[in-house]
């Protein structure tokens, strides 16, 4: 069944001018779409003056979310005073602090049990991107890996002040919002979001397909395997390096003449990709190699890259 929105939902026809305007008075006469315009600046100007956070926090950004519910910065002018300790009764989730891959299960398990609408707000570095914690082996580098978050809130940590005008920014997208499209009010059913799985590392279920057909190309994980032990080669011996005194300076040995150059042909990347496996691993052997001898105190064992470069 369709109807046009654009036509007025009752029509008149009297010749009693005066009921005429009595029931224009009383009774809307104008477009469907101008009327749904009004519902919606009633209906989001009361959720947007009773968002209620949830009340957790996770590391030093929850110190600043707690000051901002202080007399002096006073978040009960937003209607935001009213921290609910239970899921259920909470529409607006603010990570505020470090995301841990312990943490993240637990967070996504709170934010299933959130009743719609909901909505997520990362506080701070560490919750938006990592922070200075981002090569950790135990942070999660941003919670919209796991979360849909609609505001970012930048500092390390934030200021109140900032938390508040991440208020204000929120209130900005729930004014944007019409029951016509947003989510929670549509015909599908929603899933919630998969628990991720704790184990030796984190692992998200909706990436099953990806790991799985990742798991079964051996070459891709020989390739991934020899890229990140030479990486971690690299950086040992560059720390090494930096540790060491300077050696004396050597003879500057004269420079081979230079090759004839020939054109460049075209590469496949398969071909690429094999030359760039290759060098990996030369690379990765040599740096065993090098590691070996270190450790034994045995003299430095030359490579035939090194006696190239030395000629």
């Amino acid at each position: 069944m369709s109807f046009d929105k654009s036509a007025p939902l009752m029509s008149i026809e009297s010749d009693d001018a005066w009921l005429d305007e009595q029931v224009k008075k009383k009774v809307w006469t104008g477009p469907l779409d101008q009327a749904i315009k009004m519902v919606d600046s009633l209906y989001n100007w009361g959720r947007r003056g009773s968002i209620w956070p949830m009340q957790f926090g996770l590391a030093c950004c929850a110190i600043e979310m707690i000051a901002a519910g202080g007399g002096r910065f006073d978040i009960s002018r937003f209607g935001s005073e009213l921290f609910r300790p239970s899921p259920r009764q909470a529409d607006l989730m603010i990570v505020a602090g470090t995301v841990t891959k312990k943490m993240v299960p637990a967070i996504v398990r709170l934010y299933n049990q959130m009743a719609e609408p909901k909505y997520v707000m990362a506080m701070g570095a560490c919750a938006s991107a990592g922070g200075p914690f981002k090569e950790g082996y135990n942070v999660v580098s941003g919670i919209d890996k796991f979360l849909p978050v609609d505001i970012y809130v930048p500092g390390c940590p934030p200021t109140p002040q900032a938390l508040l005008y991440g208020f204000l920014m929120l209130h900005k997208k729930i004014n944007g919002q019409s029951v016509r499209n947003v989510p929670w009010y549509q015909a599908e059913a929603h899933e919630a979001i998969p628990e991720p799985i704790l184990g030796p590392d984190i692992f998200d279920p909706r990436r099953a397909v990806e790991i799985k057909q990742m798991l079964g190309n051996e070459n891709e994980l020989e390739a991934r395997y020899i890229r990140l032990a030479a990486r971690a080669e690299l950086k040992h011996h560059k720390e090494g390096d930096a540790a060491a005194k300077p050696a004396a300076a050597k003879p500057v040995a004269a420079k081979p003449a230079p090759k004839p150059v020939t054109p460049a042909v075209a590469k496949t990347p398969a071909e690429a990709k094999l030359e760039e496996n290759k060098a990996d691993a030369n690379f990765a052997q040599q740096a065993e190699q090098r590691h070996a001898a270190n450790q034994d105190g045995a003299p430095k064992t030359e490579t035939p890259n090194d006696a190239a470069k030395s000629a």
